[in-house]
């Protein structure tokens, strides 16, 4: 079961990734005035939301030099050693996936993991956006992938690896556990974040988009103008895009010809530093026109 889990969604990403591995625990880095600090821990257990990302990554680089696959189960996580495996569990209906980490993320409030849709897919919560999950390090096949990355091994040997291990040293999986039984009194989910609207979804409308001024710099306070449209929509798709990284906001300003300009931001952070980290990771994440501003 777990070379189901994760070979089965490789085969729907066309050809295998072949470009060369790399193994990445990296230094301490600080977003939005926090300070995380990566490291081997083998032991590593943890419960809080997960998100999912796809369509406006897919090809983008990750914070380990591959290629984003969406199509393929794998996960940003902001410490845990790139690659290294986990099984993610949805603890809202019991499904389990297996996935491989090879990015940096989540930074937005409250959430441990950013999930490939693919990886999503398995856990039924695209449509949710965020859902409560149990994170689990899986000691034996990191050390495989950590082993052939190392050596120069791609994404593909890797996960071919894991697919050869014995079948009595895999661990016991749920891949899709029945879900709990209803209660007596069903209430309707949560509308979905912005974020996590599919490809397929229409795109939201100018009517029902809260347009909010960018707040003025006050002791100093520091932006990342990720663009600027003249168009609400566009604006829009790319504000829902960015929550990942913090708070994003649109700000209409008025353009030297009189004609309204729609400004993408993410802030304000107290100070440059803080900005400029963020501006790295979105740029890592190929929004490359992203820039610091102070207005």
């Amino acid at each position: 079961m777990l070379a189901l889990a994760l070979g089965g969604c490789a085969s729907r990403g066309g050809a295998p990734d072949t470009s060369r591995g790399s193994y990445k625990v990296g230094n301490p880095y600080t977003i939005a005035g926090r300070t995380y600090r990566p490291s081997e821990d083998w032991s590593y257990s943890e419960t809080g939301q997960a998100s999912w990302y796809g369509p406006g990554f897919h090809g983008n680089s990750t914070a380990n030099g591959e290629p984003y696959n969406q199509n393929l189960p794998s996960a940003a996580h902001r410490t845990l050693p790139m690659p290294s495996i986990v099984r993610v569990t949805n603890l809202s209906n019991g499904r389990t996936a297996v996935v491989r980490i090879n990015d940096r993320g989540p930074f937005a409030s409250g959430r441990i993991l950013d999930l490939s849709k693919a990886a999503a897919e398995q856990l039924d919560m695209t449509r949710a956006g965020v859902v409560p999950v149990r994170v689990e390090l899986m000691e034996r096949e990191s050390r495989v992938v950590k082993d052939i990355a190392v050596n120069g091994g791609s994404a593909a040997d890797q996960l071919a690896a894991i697919q050869r291990l014995p079948a009595q040293s895999a661990p016991v999986m749920v891949a899709a556990a029945p879900p709990p039984p209803p209660m007596p009194v069903a209430e309707p989910p949560p509308p979905p974040e912005p974020a996590f609207v599919q490809a397929t979804a229409p795109a939201p409308t100018a009517a029902f988009v809260p347009v909010v001024a960018t707040p003025p710099a006050t002791g100093g306070g520091y932006f990342v103008q990720a663009g600027a449209f003249a168009s609400l929509d566009n604006a829009e798709r790319l504000r829902a895009s960015l929550s990942r990284f913090g708070d994003a906001s649109i700000g209409q300003v008025t353009g030297p010809s009189g004609v309204a300009v729609y400004r993408v931001r993410v802030g304000p952070y107290g100070s440059p530093d803080e900005a400029y980290n963020v501006r790295g990771a979105m740029q890592r994440a190929g929004h490359n026109d992203s820039r610091v501003v102070t207005d």
